[in-house]
């Protein structure tokens, strides 16, 4: 009788333990609450649009249903155009957008004949809700590296007076473009540039072009010439005003020239013909400063 009642409370014990156990993991268990990106609220019509300019260019949309019609404004890659695509339809719907700074915003959408607000400056939100309202993207050309890092490292370097070259630079029709600074950090180049127009005329910008080209054949073809792809543009100018500077930072992955190779870099004037072209050479790349020991101002 004393060994069965024995096993009976080891066997309560063991039961017990147990569902303390089990019930210690649950509390520590994360839950998935805690990652919850809290929606903004957003009301569209079908006779207007809705406007939302982003802080960054849109790199990926998508639409929770056929109720919205969305597209980025043209010419202009930060502002998306939105509206309801049925005529007061009643269930509500969502969107998502991810920019290409990293921030993935969450949008729950209703219809309303008689919206509020129609535009929208996301560049407004304080930082507290925009933590609350957003979240950091990792991609993958970043490898590894978060975007909010690298958005901070361009931050603090575009704001840095420093200017590390003063060789590289050109100056025509009343417009100065010259490579101030460059920079590199875990295989990125921090292209840093300064626009300068002295004319009575804005500048325009339609593109800034890089590519490596053989710099000893006078006669370029698409096959002697590599483009490269920035990965991220901080901040995103598209005019220099008349009498006025500009300052613009492009992230580019690390690459290296051989002996007769340059990086030429142009910048194309829309509607006219004051295009600007610098040229660079391996030793500048090489001898680009590494990025350390600097402040980074994260939001």
């Amino acid at each position: 009788m004393n060994i069965i009642l024995k096993k009976w409370l080891v066997f309560i014990l063991l039961s017990f333990s147990m569902s303390l156990l089990s019930s210690q993991e649950m509390q520590e268990s994360t839950s998935l609450n805690d990652a919850k990106l809290e929606p903004f609220k957003l009301e569209v019509t079908y006779n207007k649009t809705t406007h939302l300019i982003f802080p960054s260019p849109i790199r990926y949309v998508d639409l929770g249903s056929e109720n919205l019609i969305a597209n980025k404004a043209e010419d202009v890659g930060n502002v998306l155009r939105i509206k309801a695509g049925i005529n007061g339809f009643e269930e509500e719907t969502n969107f998502s957008v991810i920019t290409q700074d990293g921030k993935f915003y969450n949008f729950d959408v209703l219809y309303s004949p008689h919206p509020n607000t129609l535009n929208y400056d996301l560049l407004k939100l304080h930082q507290t809700q925009e933590k609350e309202y957003s979240t950091d993207v990792q991609f993958e050309e970043l490898k590894g590296n978060s975007s909010s890092l690298n958005e901070a490292i361009m931050k603090t370097l575009y704001e840095n007076p420093k200017r590390t070259i003063t060789h590289i630079g050109i100056k025509s029709f009343g417009i100065r473009f010259l490579l101030k600074s460059l920079y590199i950090y875990e295989g990125k180049f921090y292209f840093i540039f300064q626009m300068t127009n002295k004319s009575n005329i804005s500048y325009d910008i339609d593109f800034i072009n890089f590519k490596i080209i053989d710099k000893k054949n006078l006669k370029r073809t698409i096959i002697q010439e590599k483009i490269l792809t920035p990965l991220r543009i901080y901040p995103i100018i598209n005019a220099v005003s008349n009498q006025a500077s500009s300052i613009v930072l492009y992230l580019l992955d690390q690459f290296t020239l051989f002996d007769d190779q340059i990086l030429e870099i142009e910048v194309f004037e829309k509607n006219g013909g004051r295009h600007q072209k610098i040229e660079v050479e391996n030793i500048d790349l090489i001898n680009a400063k590494i990025v350390r020991d600097i402040h980074l101002k994260m939001k």
